[in-house]
């Protein structure tokens, strides 16, 4: 048995990510959250970003619960709501205050590339999850990070609030459950996160 198996598919890509998490803060958009001091048309356009990315999220859930076992259908439903009814309304709330244009919003490449690499991912249960865990897994780690030393901008602090949540963490555990329990093969599930985190780390460079 490989080490990777012995300690469980999740906690080796999770070793294999802290790091690559680590490397965002040092990211100027990242930073510019952590100090509070992003300029506000960046994180604005980062916003209309993720709100696109996250509409594909849902979308890479919903084709996953197509697929999944009876003990992984309610979670995969359960993380579609939360992502569209709880993210998403967080992402409509800060844009109201930074003037972001969520309906007109078009993909940058970072955006196009990472939901391209998710929706085909997603045509393969195991595959699928091993890909998206990057972005809960990161932002729930990132998160707690930021929170030990808040934006003090309130804006920004809500942002990392979100992602530090402990009902965030509970939802990332589940996932990360749920791909031990999904059969993946431990060398691709290695390779589709690793390609994630780089997808994570990318999706900082905000478009113009």
């Amino acid at each position: 048995m490989s080490p990777a198996a012995h300690i469980g598919i999740t906690a080796h890509l999770e070793e294999l990510g802290f790091p690559l998490v680590v490397s965002q803060l040092a990211h100027p958009t990242v930073a510019g959250i952590a100090s509070g001091d992003l300029p506000a048309p960046v994180f604005r356009s980062w916003l209309e970003q993720d709100y696109l990315f996250l509409l594909d999220y849902v979308r890479v859930f919903t084709r996953l619960a197509w697929q999944a076992p009876a003990a992984h259908l309610g979670d995969l439903v359960d993380l579609a709501h939360a992502t569209y009814h709880e993210e998403l309304s967080l992402h409509r709330s800060l844009a109201a205050e930074f003037g972001a244009d969520l309906d007109g919003a078009t993909k940058g490449a970072p955006c196009a590339a990472y939901t391209a690499f998710l929706l085909e991912s997603a045509a393969s249960y195991a595959d699928g999850l091993a890909a998206l865990y990057p972005c809960m897994w990161g932002y729930s780690t990132l998160g707690a990070i930021l929170a030990e030393n808040p934006p003090p901008e309130p804006r920004y602090r809500r942002w990392v609030d979100t992602y530090a949540d402990p009902g965030f963490a509970a939802l990332t555990r589940r996932c990360g459950q749920m791909l031990d329990e999904a059969g993946a093969d431990p060398a691709r599930a290695e390779a589709l996160f690793l390609r994630g985190m780089r997808h994570e780390y990318e999706f900082w460079d905000v478009p113009g």
